[in-house]
């Protein structure tokens, strides 16, 4: 056999990167958790999917940034509990992400209905099994330094372990490879559904003069539903390059380019569902800017508020693109 290769240096740059990235997928998970606690008409069923990918996402975040700018260069007690840590997190991040789709595929394409008995189901693989697979990996000793070639800092599974390769595949690698699969088939399923649809209503339109101005909305959504597994792939790909990579003994593995995308990829899942679910998202992102612009205002204006105490912030503007309490939650808009 080839001798391993040596340990893959990191230099200070590519570590701030990270950091950087960490941070932001942070602050991004924070947006969605806050957004769904601040506004209860805008908590679909979808929403709520998100809210668990979301906390995921953010112990990952967490446990990432705290491995870059440890830059393990040995197995030690906070070496296994971070990469416990991101392990459990990493995996059912892919989880949930899947169940979103799920979600999505069977309610718009099957139309069957779902209750508790789906949402319970969810829970269960998705914080069941990656639970599972990381207490089984830390007990039988799997979890520890990796010398950084199929993680950027951070610690997985341990470089000693006979095998190895079958512990990344467990615990990470099977199921972002399944999520390659899995997602694309399942968004274009959908997309090909509301095609459909549209095709189908399109011979009514002259007759419905609202119609038009559902379009854009529809527009939207269906990019987004086109975005979110090229988003996923885009950002997961280069942790799956290095690792076939690594299994080639190859050194482009220590590739600058590569430990940076590889970095970024793993890292910044929250902030690109912050960027598509709340920024991206027009009802989620009216709401939020007005928020904001109400604080400003309750500021600057402190003290004529105690001078005054009949004076209320101003309610904003209803735009209709804005549900009230009596236009209830769409599947996709706020999705």
């Amino acid at each position: 056999m080839p001798a391993p290769l040596p340990p893959t240096e990191l230099y200070a740059s590519e570590r701030v990167v990270v950091l950087l990235s960490c941070a932001l997928s942070f602050l991004g998970s924070s947006l969605l958790v806050c957004t769904h606690a601040l506004w209860p008409e805008l908590r679909t069923r979808p929403r709520q999917l998100l809210l668990y990918l979301s906390l995921a996402d953010l112990l990952s975040a967490l446990s990432y940034f705290y491995g870059v700018l440890r830059d393990f260069d040995r197995t030690s007690w906070d070496c296994v509990l971070q990469g416990a840590l991101s392990t459990f997190s990493n995996t059912s991040s892919f989880f949930w992400t899947m169940a979103v789709a799920v979600y999505l595929y069977i309610t718009i394409v099957r139309g069957s209905p779902t209750g508790t008995s789906l949402l319970c189901c969810f829970h269960v693989m998705s914080w069941g099994i990656p639970l599972g697979i990381t207490v089984a990996a830390v007990a039988l000793k799997k979890i520890g330094y990796d010398a950084s070639n199929v993680s950027v800092g951070w610690c997985w599974v341990n470089l000693d372990a006979e095998d190895r390769v079958l512990w990344m595949l467990l615990t990470g690698k099977v199921w972002e490879i399944l999520a390659y699969v899995t997602l694309p088939v399942l968004y274009l399923l959908i997309k090909k559904h509301i095609n459909r649809a549209h095709a189908a209503l399109s011979e009514y339109r002259p007759i419905l003069s609202r119609a038009p101005a559902f379009q854009p909305q529809t527009s939207i959504a269906d990019k987004k539903l086109i975005l979110i597994p090229v988003i996923f792939i885009i950002l997961r790909i280069w942790s799956t390059v290095r690792f076939i990579l690594t299994l080639c003994n190859s050194p482009a593995v220590q590739n600058s380019v590569l430990v940076v995308l590889h970095g970024i990829g793993n890292t910044f899942q929250g902030g690109a569902n912050c960027i598509m679910f709340v920024l991206c998202t027009r009802v989620v992102r009216t709401r939020l800017f007005s928020y904001i612009c109400c604080c400003r205002y309750d500021e600057s204006d402190w003290p004529l508020r105690r001078s005054n105490s009949n004076w209320q912030c101003p309610e904003p503007p209803r735009s209709k693109d804005v549900p009230g309490p009596e236009r209830t939650k769409p599947l996709l808009s706020s999705t």
